[in-house]
């Protein structure tokens, strides 16, 4: 029996030491692959300086908008996705110029170095560049590249709004991935490269294979100079860019992404004039596949029905639903904040922005941000006060790679908690218990105290600042539905069922 205890624990002591013997060879390949990018990256610096490119070396960084908002930095929290941490490119700025005082103010709140900027303008001959890792597996992720500002005579207006499609994990060119094959895109190197000039890609490309970056991993986000306005001026337009992941299937890993970010940014200008060759606006992916949600109407109809016969002993109100914001083509012909949207999404809210709202500059803080209209829904304390949330689950019907709903405050746009298809899958089915269609639909309940044992329900804070939504405080709900698979790109706003949320009150 002794030796039997003993050949069993000389056999686990085995096993724990091959483990960890794995474990640090899994890591010293780790250290050993980050080397030799560093020395590739190093690599491929050299050959564009010898290719007549100065080369100025910027860094990634998490762009807490909350944070920002809290500590008075910025006035808005602009709709953030409380999904998504955004990792952006602080570029920069151009040799022999300094950031502007109120964008260098932001830089350093977020702890980055003096002389970099995440609002930042381009000549139309230079390139911004990413190289190094994407993401690690997580449902979604997408580089984006926007316009930031523009100058109409005196006026500086404020348009956030992206230029043209993503590069998401479903098109992406990456060592897993090359050529935009399918493959595993994700803890993949990558090299994305921003600019408007065609020359200036073809040049950069041929550096980055001299360093040993195939060109089936490099990518192109172009800038069109024909909607745009390139350079240096004070009346050129300014733009940012941005790495957005969701829903990382290790926590921990994603965090570390978010923080410190296997990448580098670069900023590159050429020595010398060179002749021209912009880039035309580039080719769209299409939205819709021609396939509705509009069978389930019924059932939604059916799910309506049953969640006012449950609370039949409160007033209900139903809250419109509408779409939230401009595509971006859209809003920079018009000249209007976009408020950050992505081609790879679709945008509900319950509330309307009016025709004739103002864009207030970034940086003005004593302008109300931005003018709803009818945006005064609040949510008191009291038990019978709630707000339930309800619609068609767009990934189970296959509209959507993820989706998500978020409570904001109608005044500064602060996105407190997003509710994802994770967290509402299967809540329906308590409520339409014999129809199989259940399975398609969601319901959720927004609450200051929720029921014990209640599953499918949040209860939001308050008395937290910037991180909750006080009962007196004007709020809405905005739902996001993010990469139809089939399409690679954003769902049809015409193929989708909307969203819906109904606001219960005590009766008096």
């Amino acid at each position: 029996m002794k030796n039997r205890i003993l050949v069993i624990l000389l056999g686990v002591l085995f096993i724990l030491s091959m483990g960890t013997a794995l474990a640090q060879d899994m890591e010293a390949n780790d250290s050993e692959a980050n080397d030799t990018e560093a020395n590739d990256t190093e690599t491929f610096q050299q050959a564009l300086e010898q290719d007549g490119f100065t080369v100025q070396e910027g860094e990634l960084g998490y762009f807490d908008l909350i944070g920002l908002l809290e500590k008075g930095v910025l006035p808005s929290a602009y709709g953030n996705n409380p999904t998504t941490k955004y990792v952006a490119y602080f570029v920069p700025a151009p040799a022999g110029s300094e950031v502007d005082e109120r964008v260098s103010k932001l830089t350093s709140t977020l702890g980055m170095s003096g002389n970099t900027t995440p609002i930042w303008k381009l000549r139309p001959d230079e390139a911004v560049v990413f190289i190094g890792r994407t993401p690690p597996e997580c449902r979604y992720f997408s580089f984006d590249h926007y316009i930031m500002h523009r100058t109409v005579g005196n006026e500086r207006g404020w348009l956030f709004s992206n230029i043209a499609d993503t590069v998401n994990n479903r098109v992406i060119k990456t060592e897993g991935t090359p050529d935009g094959s399918s493959g595993n895109p994700f803890n993949q190197t990558t090299v994305i490269i921003i600019t408007a000039d065609r020359g200036i890609d073809q040049r950069i490309r041929a550096a980055a294979q001299f360093a040993g970056y195939s060109g089936n991993i490099t990518n192109t986000q172009v800038l069109p100079s024909s909607i745009l306005n390139m350079g240096l001026e004070n009346d050129s337009d300014t733009f940012a860019a941005f790495v957005r992941p969701a829903l990382f299937n290790d926590t921990q890993a994603g965090e570390d992404y978010i923080n410190n970010t296997p990448a580098t940014v670069l900023r590159i200008t050429p020595s010398n004039t060179t002749e021209l060759d912009p880039y035309d606006y580039p080719e769209l992916r299409v939205r819709g596949t021609g396939q509705t949600e509009f069978e389930l109407m019924d059932d939604l109809e059916e799910l309506r029905i049953a969640i006012l016969e449950r609370y039949n002993e409160s007033n209900a109100t139903e809250l419109p639903t509408s779409q939230a914001v401009p595509v971006g083509s859209d809003a920079i012909q018009r000249g209007i904040n976009g408020v950050g949207p992505n081609n790879d999404a679709c945008y509900l809210w319950t509330a309307n922005q009016t025709a004739s709202s103002p864009t207030p500059p970034f940086f003005n803080t004593s302008e109300y941000y931005p003018f709803l209209r009818d945006p005064a829904v609040t949510l008191g304390n009291d038990t019978n006060e709630f707000i339930i949330v309800y619609g068609v689950n767009h990934v189970a019907t296959g509209k959507a790679a993820y989706s998500n709903f978020a409570i904001y405050g109608a005044d500064v746009w602060n996105g407190v908690r997003a509710i994802t298809d994770e967290d509402f899958n299967g809540s329906a089915e308590e409520y339409l218990p014999d129809n199989p269609n259940a399975k398609y639909l969601y319901v959720y309940k927004l609450a200051r105290n929720c029921s014990e044992g209640d599953q499918y329900c949040y209860e939001v804070p308050y008395g937290m600042g910037v991180h909750g939504i006080e009962p007196d405080q004007p709020l809405f709900i905005g739902w996001r539905a993010y990469l139809e698979n089939t399409t690679k790109t954003g769902p049809a706003y015409s193929e989708i069922v909307y969203d819906r949320a109904i606001k219960f009150d005590p009766k008096s």
